[in-house]
């Protein structure tokens, strides 16, 4: 999870304008905007920036233009209505990009990845070993744009086939979409048709006989018409065939006969070789993207070029990805509310800062996913997130993004999914790693994780696969200095979470386990039958002991049902022992610490008598709650993941047992934050309830309360029934939008804290609807240290005026002034259950503080007012203490440290508030207060002859003193 360092500030800047986001179901990577870039330079390389104009209509007038190979009308309305049809289809957002925002639409500018050459002779070559360093291009081969790769090769031939290659995540199915709709818009003039095909949609089609003309016509309705001209588009037909990794096509003539018929029927495999041999369209073009283990499936001989996607690579397209995805104006998830501009250049800037200082950041986002999944967490932790988004569910969705339906080999009978293949490979190593605490993995680690239990050639095989296509996806060389020929896991959040999902998924089983399974299941094939014969065998014979061995067959499943219930005890004890641990020095919680390993702030600081190795995974555990959730076990299941219902039952049972008991601690603020962001990641109301009934005081102090943050507090305990004795929240950096986030939790609150907030008159709106709701409970409200001033304060009141909870009320040091004493004065008797009032240190003078006494001395319930630390005169303190001290009943009033001779009995509730804030007031205007004070009690020490008041008087003096030290006084 640390990513981040302090790191020089970045010299590019961030003031691009909109920006609009194409779809993109698989690799979402697409970058563009709407407004034209004003004034500023672009960061990328210049073939980075292709600009178009233009849209379908643009494309209808090119098609007029250009279509001599389509001259009839009915042939470019047939050609005209196919773009629409193209270009809707390959512009539908996935669900998980219209988090970012209703307006990403592929416009004007795309960032493409960088696309190297490469030859036959690299090709052959054998990988190294883990495959997982990226060759930088040969100085002879620059980097290829995609309007270059059908340009002529080196010897001048005409390149016809293309083959472009690349692991899971470097965007093969973006450059795919990106084609097609460039094509949609006119942007490929060297074609007249593009037709593209899915090998997946071709593979599900079975060995059925179909013609190429039947496959396009059943497709795209469209082109029936102009079937008949495909044979004399020549080099102007684009077929762009789409993950080659799905067929099995077999090139020899004994296994694939020679058909050059569009128009006869044949195993859709045997169309794609007879297109690929240039033997059915010879003059057509063709683009083929697929993984790096089936581009030997084409022999060489039909491949004009191969390249290789390289992804970003380039710094400065990561950069460009980050600005332009992170800079958009409405990403309100739907919510209505966006964040600043001044914040979203803020994170632009950390997060530039980071991937220019700290290479491992950058090595991760050399996969343009990556740099999809460190928005999409960045969009989670800082703007408002939408109904049911958890962390688990954007990495699952993440996960489901690269490699739904993907198959770790297709030639392979038993069709393996690629995930679960890398849940059981990479899950162990990633378990592996948070058992033993470490995050640096050597060459043996690894290769242990992926050869382990490996007998067969079949099973070489497929580990041979996923060393080439998906192992750079999970795994990158550390770059940190010291750790040369050691992996790390490319996003460090991605160990954590394919280590839970290997205990989930139940993959970690000891020797004892799997023996005891197969005994088990042994017995259990067998027991019915042996039951059935010694059952009869009682019946006829007199022999006791048949029943009881009877008895003993049936309890062996029992046994190891209860071994494997001790099990999943045993790592929930270890989860939540990982949730509770404490130990780093600053532990902050774990959304802090997400936000500073990815914007690249110093994380967590450790003790210095650590071991420099500790690791801490607080993810781990809080990622084995949201996998249990159904929407993640659903997500999983299309994955090739399942989690069956009955084990997520019992693993839920087990965490539920361990943190009924551990989670009745007090925590520290961060530490129960991340106990309640476990509860929202498991989506379980009804388990929450249960666990949480225990809790009754929800102390937050200090955790800054983001809206991610909100919006998990709220969720977990704001549909709770039973009451919180008190809800502190001081210090936590609360706005408007977060108070109303909170609502449903404060009206369970009886004790209310939101000192420190910088909570304003806006904020006090909200405020008095709390306190007008018909469910407020609250008895004690503190609103101390916040900018309320008068206006605030004449809403309060507002609210105060229809509450009948609140009894205690601090507005210690609100900025009320005259003003706001007055207006209290004026309105108080509108409340009749208000108990004690503090105004102390708001700048008010000796009439607005007499005013406020006098009308608190009327009140029927008030008994107490605060007014020290005003800007009162010494007659006006005078004034006040009698008024305080009359016989009569009413409110006493506290303006010093004194009542007459004798020490007043809230000396001690004077000097803590000092004490506590002493930090954040105004220093010298707290010092000329205390001096003040300090006068009150030596002239009362001198005017009374008793040695207990004196020395009573000479104790608070000494407190006074060492405050006044403590501020750089001189305290004599």
């Amino acid at each position: 999870m640390r990513w981040g360092h302090h790191l020089p500030r970045a010299s590019w800047g961030s003031g691009f304008g909109r920006a609009l986001q194409p779809p993109d179901e698989r690799i979402p990577f697409l970058i563009h905007w709407s407004w034209p870039l004003q004034g500023e330079r672009p960061l990328g390389p210049p073939r980075a920036f292709i600009r178009h104009h233009g849209n379908l209509a643009d494309s209808a007038s090119w098609s007029r233009r250009h279509g001599q190979l389509f001259p009839s009308a009915s042939a470019t309305e047939a050609i005209q209505r196919y773009r629409w049809n193209l270009a809707e289809w390959f512009s539908r957002l996935p669900r998980e990009e219209r988090q970012f925002g209703p307006t990403f639409a592929l416009d004007t500018v795309h960032v493409d990845p960088v696309i190297r050459e490469s030859t036959p002779d690299e090709l052959l070559r054998p990988p190294a070993e883990l495959a997982l360093e990226h060759q930088p291009p040969q100085a002879g081969l620059p980097p290829l744009a995609l309007s270059q790769l059908f340009n002529p090769d080196a010897s001048g031939h005409r390149v016809q086939t293309v083959v472009l290659y690349g692991t899971v995540g470097t965007g093969k199915s973006t450059l795919v979409r990106k084609m097609v709709l460039d094509w949609c818009y006119g942007r490929l003039p060297a074609f007249e048709l593009l037709i593209p095909f899915s090998c997946e949609d071709l593979s599900s089609l079975g060995p059925a006989p179909v013609s190429l003309c039947q496959l396009v016509a059943q497709r795209y309705t469209p082109l029936k018409k102009v079937l008949p001209l495909m044979a004399a588009a020549g080099s102007h037909l684009l077929f762009v065939l789409h993950g080659l990794e799905r067929l099995n096509l077999d090139f020899r003539l004994a296994g694939t006969g020679l058909c050059s018929d569009p128009e006869q029927p044949e195993e859709p495999a045997a169309i794609i070789v007879n297109l690929l041999r240039k033997y059915m369209l010879p003059e057509a073009s063709i683009l083929v993207t697929t993984r790096p283990s089936a581009i030997g499936r084409i022999p060489s001989k039909y491949v004009g070029r191969y390249g290789e996607i390289c992804g970003f690579s380039d710094t400065n397209l990561q950069k460009l990805y980050f600005q332009l995805r992170l800079n958009q104006p409405d990403c309100g998830c739907g919510s209505g509310v966006s964040a600043a501009p001044a914040q979203r250049d803020n994170l632009v800037q950390m997060l530039s800062r980071n991937l220019e200082g700290h290479h491992q950041i950058a090595a991760a986002c050399f996969l343009p996913s990556y740099c999809w999944l460190v928005c999409a967490t960045l969009h989670f932790l800082h703007a408002p997130t939408p109904a049911g988004q958890t962390l688990t569910s954007i990495y699952t969705s993440f996960l489901r993004l690269n490699f739904s339906g993907e198959t770790l080999d297709s030639t392979d009978a038993s069709n393996l999914s690629l995930m679960a293949y890398a849940a059981r490979t990479m899950g162990k190593l990633a378990y592996e790693g948070v058992s033993s605490r470490k995050t640096y993995f050597s060459e043996e680690d690894v290769c242990g994780c992926l050869e382990a239990g490996i007998k067969m050639e079949e099973e070489f095989q497929l580990l041979h696969v996923f060393r080439r296509d998906a192992l750079r996806f999970f795994l990158a060389p550390c770059v940190e200095p010291g750790r040369a020929g050691t992996f790390v896991f490319t996003v460090p959040a991605m160990q954590e979470y394919l280590a839970a999902l290997y205990i989930v998924l139940g993959l970690r089983k000891t020797t004892l386990q799997k023996v005891g399974k197969e005994v088990a299941e042994l017995v259990g094939r067998v027991g019915e039958d042996v039951s059935l014969v010694l059952g009869i065998m009682a019946k006829l014979l007199p022999l006791r002991a048949l029943p009881l061995l009877f008895n003993l067959i049936k309890v062996v499943p029992r046994v190891f049902g209860r071994m494997v219930g001790k099990s999943r005890e045993a790592v929930a004890q270890a989860m939540v022992l990982e949730m509770f641990r404490e130990e780093d020095y600053y532990n902050d919680d774990v959304l802090d610490q997400m936000g500073a390993s990815i914007l690249g702030v110093e994380g967590p600081r450790r003790h210095p008598d650590e071991p420099p190795e500790d690791e801490v995974f607080e993810l781990f555990p809080i990622f084995m709650g949201g996998l249990l959730s159904a929407h993640n076990r659903a997500v999983l299941a299309q994955l090739g993941c399942p989690i069956k219902n009955l084990d997520a039952l019992e693993n839920a049972q087990a965490i539920k047992k361990k943190l009924g008991k551990l989670g009745r601690q007090v925590l520290p603020p961060s530490e129960l934050l991340d106990h309640l962001f476990f509860h929202y990641e498991f989506q379980n109301q009804r388990f929450s309830a249960e666990v949480l009934s225990s809790l009754r005081q929800l102390n937050l102090a200090g955790v800054r309360m983001t809206p991610v943050k909100c919006t998990v507090v709220s969720s977990v305990l704001g549909s709770g029934r039973h009451a919180l004795d008190e809800v502190n929240l001081a210090s936590c950096q609360l706005d408007p939008a977060g108070l109303r986030t909170l609502m449903p939790v404060f009206l369970r609150a009886r004790k209310l804290g939101l000192q420190l907030n910088s909570l304003g008159p806006e904020a006090c709106k909200d405020l008095r609807d709390l306190l007008l709701h018909d469910q407020c409970q609250i008895t004690t409200l503190r609103l101390s240290n916040n900018p309320l001033m008068a206006a605030g304060v004449a809403l309060l009141m507002e609210g105060l005026a229809g509450n009948t909870s609140v009894t205690h009320l601090s507005l210690l040091h609100t900025g009320l002034g005259d003003e706001g004493l007055e207006l209290l004065a004026a309105q108080l008797d509108r409340n009749r259950q208000l108990q004690e009032l503090n105004v102390a240190y708001n700048g008010a003078g000796d009439t607005a503080a007499l005013a406020l006494a006098r009308a608190a001395r009327e009140h029927p319930s008030l008994e107490l007012l605060h007014l020290y630390f005003n800007e009162l005169s010494s007659e006006g303190r005078q004034v006040l203490r009698d008024l305080g001290g009359a016989a009569e009943g009413g409110a006493r009033v506290v303006v010093s440290l004194t009542e007459g001779t004798a020490v007043s009995e809230y000396w001690s509730v004077i000097l803590s508030e000092v004490q506590r804030n002493l930090n954040s007031w105004d220093r010298a205007r707290v010092q000329r207060h205390l001096e003040l004070l300090l006068r009150d009690l030596e002239d009362s020490r001198g005017a009374t002859l008793n040695p207990w008041r004196k020395a009573q008087l000479l104790r608070v003096e000494g407190e006074v003193r060492g405050l006044l030290e403590q501020l750089g006084g001189s305290g004599s």
